[in-house]
């Protein structure tokens, strides 16, 4: 009897050890969401496609250059020469999601397949078909997981987001979400500015962009990294797009070159987040596109939409310290729908606002199941 009474407690304590020794600590505190505008999982996957060389007109035309630096050996040698960083540090750290010859599938659930849509699923996890049917200005009837996370006490005032399309503004609704969204062609506002948005302020008021309202991509990377090292946000997204207005152009050299030069942004970026203690073993980045693009025949490469074969096939990626360190999926099927909820659960929370909201991707967020 006394045996057992003493033996009970001991055997409880070292179950509770075992189960805590199991269980893995949740270590997320920041979370960084990437997307490239309208980038194939073509290219991302194999590299780049050296029949399409000849379309670069007016940019990067020179077709020996562009095969000397991106179209040489195989596909996996081509993509890791297009996207060092994804290949070099993400698929071997972190995950990667979207190579469908491999075996594993992404896809939006709207069935527009073009950005207003895309960045609506991607931002509030849910499709919105009835509302969202155009790239018009329209403020965004849906709250994003972004501003719903600035509604949180812990987050409130630590999200901001910054883009390269004018749009972003209205899809996000800075207006009714009070979210500090700096996009197109607006300069950074004040007061309190450091040095280098003063300059970069000066600079985009007289850098003419290629396509009016959009500005480029360079801009936004440097708004958006001087920002995260002034404000210090637990959140922040950051939309690139230069990779589909060169697409749209037909000019493929110069969408090949914005996928190099994002790819080093991203670099740059990881490399400053592991150097910051508040950020360092504690931030995961996320990074997706908006829609797909056809196949490269008849130059449906250019394009997307409904009416587009396979503009709705995208690709997402994940590094960070609850993320397994799986690589290239070759199973599995997720949706865009899934990304707003991956993000709030990376912080501990669970996001859930619609019964259509898409539910975490298990393997991202590191409880297991991708579904």
């Amino acid at each position: 009897m006394h045996r057992t009474r003493f033996f009970l407690p001991l055997l409880l304590s070292l179950s509770l050890t075992a189960a805590n020794a199991q269980t893995p600590k949740h270590r997320t505190e920041n979370v960084v969401l990437v997307t490239l505008d309208g980038m194939r999982w073509q290219e991302v996957f194999g590299g780049a496609d050296t029949s399409l060389f000849r379309q670069s007109k007016h940019y990067y035309a020179d077709q020996a250059a562009l095969r000397k630096e991106f179209g040489q050996g195989t596909a996996v040698q081509r993509r890791q020469a297009l996207m060092p960083f994804l290949w070099g540090t993400v698929a071997k750290q972190g995950q990667l999601h979207g190579n469908r010859d491999a075996g594993s599938l992404v896809n939006v659930t709207n069935n527009q397949w073009f950005s207003y849509p895309g960045y609506n699923e991607i931002l509030t996890g849910a499709a919105d078909n009835a509302r969202i049917h155009s790239n018009d200005p329209l403020p965004n009837p849906n709250v994003s997981v972004l501003e719903w996370l600035n509604q949180q006490a812990a987050f409130r005032g630590q999200v901001a987001a910054f883009g390269s399309w004018d749009v972003y503004p209205a899809i996000l609704n800075a207006k009714r979400s009070g979210l500090p969204v700096n996009a197109g062609m607006d300069p950074v506002p004040g007061p309190g500015l450091s040095p280098q948005e003063q300059l970069l302020n000066e600079m985009l008021l007289t850098t003419p962009s290629p396509s009016g309202t959009e500005r480029l991509d360079s801009f936004t990377d440097q708004y958006a990294q001087a920002y995260l090292k002034r404000k210090k946000p637990r959140v922040l997204y950051i939309g690139f797009g230069d990779t589909d207005e060169f697409a749209h152009a037909g000019e493929y050299g110069a969408y090949l070159h914005a996928a190099h030069y994002t790819d080093e942004f991203l670099r740059q970026l990881w490399d400053y987040l592991q150097s910051d203690p508040q950020y360092k073993g504690k931030t995961t980045l996320l990074i997706t596109t908006d829609h797909g693009r056809g196949a490269a025949a008849a130059e449906k490469w250019r394009s997307h939409g409904a009416d587009i074969p396979g503009a709705d096939q995208i690709w997402m990626a994940a590094l960070g310290p609850d993320t397994p360190a799986s690589g290239e999926a070759r199973t599995g099927q997720l949706y865009q729908n899934q990304v707003a909820a991956t993000l709030a659960q990376l912080l501990g929370l669970n996001y859930a606002p619609t019964p259509a909201t898409g539910k975490p991707v298990g393997s991202v967020t590191g409880s297991g199941s991708r579904k």
